[in-house]
């Protein structure tokens, strides 16, 4: 997976502890069972509910882009399987992870906790509200699409932290990295993605 899908010309990912993460994490551990033969595909796979665990590609991508460091604490939106969960743990301090869909974040607490991700918090929520009593966040990672960035999340990003997030409609989303710098955000578009929509509440 990482030389033909990650470290291959035109994607280049080239940070040394993202690709040891990507290395260790076991994959296969957050794929349903039936699916489990295609769980280092270069896509990405139905988890059910109408939800997938996204390409391994994407997941390094947008890993890579916020620059992590070993004293970080991070907000995941959007857990699904757990799996981007499990590759930010091997990365950072703490990572808090929420799910709008109850039984996912069942599945994925269970699967965290069973692969020793023991730095990982997971919450039922709307992603849209945050994890307000746990900001400020030294870096967002959001893995569903809403139409705009929600304010909250903006809120609870550290001075001098970052957010990666896919941002549109369906058919029109582009990968969005946002730097808050002297109160305002810095931002710019690094990728064109295709993301379930993010559900619940639109603050």
């Amino acid at each position: 997976m990482l030389e033909e899908q990650l470290s291959r010309p035109g994607r280049n990912i080239t940070d040394p502890r993202v690709l040891a993460v990507m290395r260790q994490v076991p994959r296969h551990e957050f794929v349903p069972e039936p699916l489990r033969p295609r769980a280092y595909d270069d896509g990405a796979l139905p988890i059910g509910y109408g939800q997938t665990i996204s390409q391994p590609y994407v997941v390094a991508f947008m890993t890579e882009q916020l620059r992590l460091q070993p004293t970080d604490r991070v907000l995941e939106i959007g857990t699904g399987s757990g799996y981007q969960a499990a590759v930010l743990a091997g990365l950072v301090a703490e990572v808090f992870t929420m799910e709008i869909i109850e039984p996912l974040a069942r599945r994925a607490g269970l699967d965290l906790l069973r692969l020793g991700c023991a730095n990982v918090r997971v919450r039922t929520g709307d992603g849209h509200r945050g994890w307000p009593e746990a900001a400020p966040f030294d870096a967002i990672i959001v893995t569903c699409a809403p139409e705009l960035v929600p304010s909250p999340l903006v809120t609870q990003l550290k001075e001098g932290g970052r957010m990666i997030i896919p941002v549109g409609p369906l058919e029109q989303q582009e990968l969005v990295l946002l730097r808050k710098q002297g109160g305002a955000l810095e931002q710019r578009e690094v990728l064109s993605v295709r993301f379930v929509p993010m559900t619940g509440r639109d603050l």
